[in-house]
């Protein structure tokens, strides 16, 4: 902390035993201007002097007068009062010459005080400097460095921003190749589909046409030989479709219904050469499937397995012309090849 220089005088530290040399002083000045004015008083008073009258018997004759000695020079007093006062007037030099070299002392200590507290100050003032620059020094060194940590921050998220925008576009670019992919495998995969299907669509026509010109034939053939009496069979199903009997007949156009019911529940990927399965299903009314079972099986016990779970995911079955199901029919299944 800096010590400010105050307006007023630096004094001396006061000493030990300053108010008894003070009244010490006190008492020698007052004896001293007692000794003065007794001293003056003595010195104005004439000294009275002395007188003697000598009576002797004078002799009838004369005798010789004796010379009368000479008179002895009477004896100054003592001068008390000029010694007092010359102790008195060098008491009050030494006073004097003490009060200043006290002064002079008193003024010494100030001035070696002053001098140390200018010092001093001078010194704080030049620490305090030294501090606020090395304040100054650090608080820029930590804003440099914080600078520094921010730029460096700044430079690792515009990487970190340019490799996730990098991974973003790679991986956008590779959904779009994806998606191509997969649109082209899709568009592959309809193509085929669709080709399979308009294959099996005219195979499963002309199958349809071939069995309708059996039934006929063999309607007719029955009808003839039963001499023209009404009579129900049972229709077989050729190529995954068919038609039954049950009270009513299925219609020409019955086996075809069938087949498009049951053909897209057809999940094969196996060997499609020389398979073929009967199933024998019963109906209600509505076309609810009652039962379904395999009547002639082929080589392939999962192809079987494969016809069957067809011909159930295939409930309810089409209604015939009529508004109704036949009761009962066989349904024959090859898979598409």
């Amino acid at each position: 902390m800096i010590r400010k220089n105050s307006a007023a005088p630096v004094r001396p530290p006061r000493e030990r035993g300053t108010w008894r040399a003070f009244v010490l002083a006190l008492v020698m000045h007052v004896l001293l201007g007692f000794f003065l004015y007794h001293g003056i008083h003595w010195q104005n008073s004439t000294p009275a002097g002395a007188e003697a009258e000598l009576w002797t018997a004078v002799p009838d004759t004369p005798m010789p007068r004796p010379v009368p000695p000479p008179p002895q020079p009477v004896a100054p007093a003592p001068p008390v009062q000029d010694e007092q006062a010359d102790i008195a007037l060098q008491e009050k030099k030494r006073q004097q010459e003490e009060a200043a070299r006290q002064a002079q002392l008193a003024e010494q200590q100030r001035q070696k005080l002053q001098a140390q507290q200018e010092a001093e100050a001078k010194r704080q003032q030049q620490l305090a400097q030294q501090q606020a620059a090395d304040l100054a020094a650090q608080k820029a060194a930590a804003l440099k460095q914080k600078q520094q940590l921010a730029d460096k921050l700044k430079q690792q998220q515009l990487a970190e921003q340019q490799k996730q925008d990098q991974l973003k576009q790679q991986k956008e670019e590779q959904q779009k190749d994806e998606q191509q992919a997969r649109a082209d495998a899709q568009k592959k995969a309809d193509a085929e589909k669709a080709a399979k299907a308009k294959a099996a669509q005219a195979q499963a026509e002309a199958q349809a046409k071939k069995v309708d010109t059996e039934r006929r034939a063999r309607l007719a053939q029955m009808q003839g030989m039963a001499g023209g009496e009404g009579s129900t069979g049972q229709g077989l199903a050729k190529s995954g479709t068919g038609s039954g009997a049950g009270g009513n007949a299925a219609s020409a156009g019955y086996a075809e219904k069938v087949q498009r019911r049951v053909r897209p529940n057809i999940v094969w990927a196996g060997d499609t050469q020389g398979l073929e399965t009967v199933v024998a299903v019963r109906c209600s009314p509505t076309g609810t499937l009652l039962s379904a079972t395999i009547t002639r099986g082929s080589s392939n016990t999962q192809w079987d397995d494969a016809a069957l779970r067809a011909v159930q995911r295939s409930d309810p079955m089409p209604l015939d012309t009529n508004g109704k199901t036949p009761a009962s029919f066989t349904i024959t299944l090859r898979p598409a090849g």
